[in-house]
């Protein structure tokens, strides 16, 4: 089968398509045919092994490879097709269209990736093509895992830090379909799509501190890793609630001297990617309270093109390599919002 591979680490030069050996499946395995796989910041971290968040980087070196990379081909979030499934799979049948993650296991930029059949993969949205779907479950299920902690009423004021990116802008949807008044934050340039997914009120962080503006807020969800924390907790009402979806090792270790000894509540866990949380994204996209966001889509020969893309900070939405034939998705380059 064909795959993007990376044998080495180092910039998205490092990424080509080559020729690998088809994955096989095992008793309790779904053999997928991948049809589209997101491109995410961690794809490109696993790439470069430059995180933005440090304190893990030692355990996380040794285990995807110290010198060079252990699994040599990326992507985490798909869209495709079951081609066959082992003895034991009573969940899915082969020609079903599904969706999900791979989790560490990497493997989506390939044609083919076995995944097991308990893994977090569903149905894929029928209102969906197979590029936008595999947008869906990086920012969708950390974002609706956060939004359900929050405990969010309506009426509520939710401040959205990095409101932009994949998990910001899934968590601008579902807060807003719980009721919430979103205000975003995040650059100039992704405002009139915030907006368009529910934001009520945008701050641009590049000529406004959102700290300094004496606002109040019900929860806070911060995406950013450099963030000022304690200006950020200093903003929350009483019983206010700060979620941080990439922390840094110091929040780690504030946040629980925050909910023991004062009123405010924070929270860091990461959010596990089941098939329930799956089977729930689902229901809503199907009901049209979440809608796909679609930057640029790219063949498998410019994963390296894509991986740029995602490091510029400039996409407006997700960045999707289409595997193989492109069966009727849009032409790349494209920017959609469905």
């Amino acid at each position: 089968m064909k795959a993007v591979i990376y044998t080495r680490y180092g910039g998205p030069d490092v990424l080509r398509l080559a020729d690998v050996p088809t994955p096989v499946p095992g008793d309790q395995d779904v053999l997928i045919r991948v049809r589209a796989a997101e491109v995410t910041k961690s794809d490109c971290e696993f790439r470069s092994f430059r995180y933005s968040v440090k304190w893990f980087w030692l355990p996380l070196r040794i285990a995807v490879g110290v010198t060079r990379p252990r699994r040599r081909i990326l992507g985490m979030y798909f869209a495709g097709e079951v081609v066959s499934v082992g003895s034991r799979v009573t969940g899915f049948a082969p020609g079903d269209q599904v969706y999900g993650c791979t989790n560490l296991r990497l493997g989506a930029y390939g044609e083919y990736v076995v995944l097991p059949e308990r893994a977090a993969i569903g149905p894929k949205p029928r209102n969906m093509t197979f590029a936008e779907a595999a947008a869906v479950p990086l920012g969708g299920l950390n974002a609706l895992h956060f939004m359900r902690r929050a405990g969010i009423k309506p009426g509520e004021q939710v401040l959205i830090n990095g409101a932009g990116g994949s998990i910001g802008a899934h968590a601008i949807q579902i807060a807003h379909s719980m009721g919430a008044q979103v205000t975003a934050v995040d650059s100039k340039i992704k405002e009139d799509l915030v907006r368009r997914l529910g934001a009520s009120d945008f701050v641009d962080y590049t000529t406004d501190d959102v700290t300094t503006m004496g606002r109040k807020f019900d929860v806070i969800f911060d995406m950013v890793a450099g963030s000022p924390y304690r200006r950020l907790i200093g903003m929350l009402q009483p019983g206010g609630r700060y979620l941080h979806g990439n922390p840094r090792l110091s929040v780690l270790l504030r946040s629980a001297l925050t909910t023991r000894f004062t009123d405010k509540t924070v929270t860091v866990a990461f959010a596990p990617e089941t098939r329930e949380a799956l089977a729930t994204l689902t229901e809503m996209i199907e009901a049209g309270k979440i809608r796909s966001i679609v930057d640029r889509i790219y063949p498998m020969a410019e994963a390296g093109e894509a991986h740029r893309r995602v490091e510029t900070e400039q996409r407006l939405g997700a960045v999707v390599i289409t595997i193989g034939e492109r069966d009727g998705l849009p032409a790349e380059g494209s920017t959609h919002l469905a």
